[in-house]
């Protein structure tokens, strides 16, 4: 199976991978892998290929002749080359949400079908790279009609006994509620995914070449069979079937693809010459058509394959709150989508020079790169990412504050000059720090919103009024002079002011506009910043209980004390500590490897 990995960042960013830049940092180039493929598939109709991420590949089709655009669909139409996955991105399994991985598969295989015909969607799920995989993740493959799934990463424990036992090949049934519907073929690769120990014939690599020529010295065809045999009939063994799928490429391989079909060709046809093995080009769904004609039986999996380790000292944890800011923002602009998309739903989509939640779809796209969320890029890559969900999610503002406008025109209302408030983490914003305005509350959820809002005002003297015309419970807080500290002189509001909805809750997908205005007395509850926590518990234990259960905390210390199940009458006393854990810098006696963005190792 020729293949290439291309990480729509880590390293680089995403436009440098493409274009080649910085190649100090990284030599890797995704328009020349592409622009060579193509072109060494067109010398051997028995050559293929197969590609993943959809956000590179769509910026290479952008840019091709009507004539390369037409024989990419005849390497299409005659199997030659086959999309694999087809995510605008190949995401990580661990901090993403599946809002997002839903929306970032329906990117990429969306661009497949309205580009290239329903004939070129996947049908196999293709996660190489990340670190660990999700039940979810299977579910979700299953659930998009994949045939199969298949990884390189797994446990090192995991992987010795699934050797050892010939079961790298199972059938996971990824949730407990769908059951058998859930169920999906799945394969733990041989080699992670590269390519057989001597095999490798990439620019990035030091193998030698198929060297066939009798008449010049080094000819070393007859040694090169027999490795590739040996190392053929080595993971022959620990799979159940008479087929065996072997990985030839690697990290932003087939940069120079002469050099990878050239020396293949040559492999395949000398080890059929052998005639101890047969060696063809495939794909993975070709591969699992073949299995599927075996009719053999598999093992059931149905929980994670997390934690991923690749050595007893290597969990590879740390990146579950490697960069919490990113992951926070990733988080938020998942929100943020959810609502747009279902506003210009609402409004039957804009004209193609008005704004769209395209650019936060593509942006989100690849924020759920397994080196994007995950927190595992470098810094300027990390920033790379944040701007471009930014740029995306202004747009998305505008579709939303477009759409709402529409709908309060329907009604009868005034359109409004809507505005968001972006810097609320730090209490600032401007439009309610006048005093007199008025708030859009969008509700994105299927059932009724009656929570909290806040947001800063100048003064404690404010009234909010619902739709009803009455007034909403309204508590005031100053803000710490920690917050000043951060925000310095972007806003001089003193105050924040926390609204009650639960008397106007804001109905399901829909909105409600409310009223803010100044008052000559302060809101209910007006308060002071609270002094330290230790100097105002009282000495008495304090008691929370409902019908289930009854928690008492220490009066001194405000730590649990006691749970008390009331149904049964039985009560645990609870000794609660604060640790943390020194990181190990990699200069034990065990194991080098220190911890870090990857690996949480104490």
């Amino acid at each position: 199976v020729a293949h290439t990995h291309d990480d729509v960042g880590w390293k680089k960013t995403i436009d440098e991978y493409y274009y080649g830049a910085d190649k100090n940092i990284q030599d890797a180039a995704v328009q020349y892998i592409l622009d060579t493929v193509m072109n060494e598939l067109g010398k051997n109709k028995d050559r293929k290929f197969i590609y993943v991420e959809m956000a590179f590949f769509a910026r290479w089709w952008n840019e091709q002749t009507d004539d390369m655009k037409n024989k990419v669909k005849e390497f299409l139409k005659n199997g030659q080359l086959e999309f694999i996955n087809g995510g605008w991105c190949m995401n990580d399994e661990a901090a993403t949400h599946y809002n997002a991985i839903i929306d970032q598969m329906t990117v990429g295989l969306t661009f497949i079908e309205n580009t290239f015909g329903k004939e070129a969607r996947p049908t196999i799920g293709w996660h190489i790279d990340p670190f660990g995989h999700s039940a979810v993740q299977a579910s979700l493959f299953s659930q998009m009609g994949f045939d199969g799934f298949f990884f390189g990463r797994i446990d090192y424990a995991d992987k010795h006994l699934r050797l050892n036992t010939s079961t790298m090949e199972m059938i996971w049934r990824g949730s407990q509620s769908l059951k058998e519907a859930s169920d999906i073929f799945t394969g733990v690769l041989y080699n992670g995914y590269g390519a057989p120990k001597g095999f490798c014939f990439d620019a990035k690599c030091g193998d030698p070449p198929i060297q066939d020529d009798p008449n010049l010295f080094d000819y070393n065809v007859d040694s090169r069979v027999d490795s590739f045999i040996k190392a053929v009939n080595d993971q022959a063994k620990h799979y159940s079937t008479n087929n065996i799928m072997m990985t030839m490429g690697a990290d932003f391989n087939y940069g120079n693809a002469v050099m990878w079909f050239k020396n293949l060709d040559k492999l395949i046809h000398y080890v059929n010459e052998n005639g101890s093995v047969n060696v063809m080009y495939s794909t993975p769904s070709i591969y699992l058509e073949y299995v599927h004609r075996a009719n053999s039986t598999y093992n059931i999996k149905t929980d994670d394959f997390f934690p991923y380790a690749d050595d007893p000292w290597n969990f590879w944890t740390g990146y579950f709150t490697s960069r919490p800011g990113l992951k926070g923002y990733v988080r938020r602009c998942n929100n943020h989508l959810q609502a747009c998309k279902q506003l210009e739903a609402i409004q039957n989509g804009f004209p193609d020079n008005k704004p769209s939640s395209m650019l936060l779809k593509l942006a989100m796209g690849v924020a759920q790169h397994h080196d994007a969320v995950s927190g595992t890029e470098k810094q300027h890559v990390a920033n790379d990412y944040a701007k471009r969900l930014h740029i995306g999610e202004v747009e998305c503002r505008d579709v939303m504050s477009t759409a709402l406008n529409n709908l309060a025109v329907k009604k009868d209302a005034k359109a409004m000059d809507l505005k968001f408030c972006e810097y609320l983490n730090i209490s600032v914003c401007p439009h309610s720090e006048t005093g007199n305005f008025n708030l859009v509350v969008y509700n994105s959820l299927a059932r009724e919103w009656n929570w909290y809002l806040r947001f800063p005002v100048k003064s404690p003297k404010i009234s909010v009024l619902g739709t009803d015309g009455k007034m909403l419970p309204v508590q005031i807080f100053c803000v710490s002079n920690a917050t000043m500290n951060v925000r310095r002189n972007m806003s001089d509001a003193k105050y924040e002011a926390v609204v009650n909805f639960a008397d106007s809750p804001i109905p399901p997908l829909g909105y409600s506009v409310f009223t803010a205005r100044s008052t000559t007395r302060s809101s209910r509850a007006n308060m002071s910043y609270p002094k330290p926590l230790k100097n105002r518990m009282p000495k008495d234990d304090v008691t929370i209980s409902n019908e289930y259960y009854q928690v008492v905390f220490d009066g001194k210390s405000g730590q649990i004390k006691t749970i008390k199940n009331v149904m049964t009458n039985i009560q645990t006393v609870v000794n609660q500590q604060f640790y943390w854990y020194n990181s190990s810098t990699g200069n034990n006696k065990n194991a080098t490897q220190a911890s870090g963005a990857y690996i949480f190792r104490p």
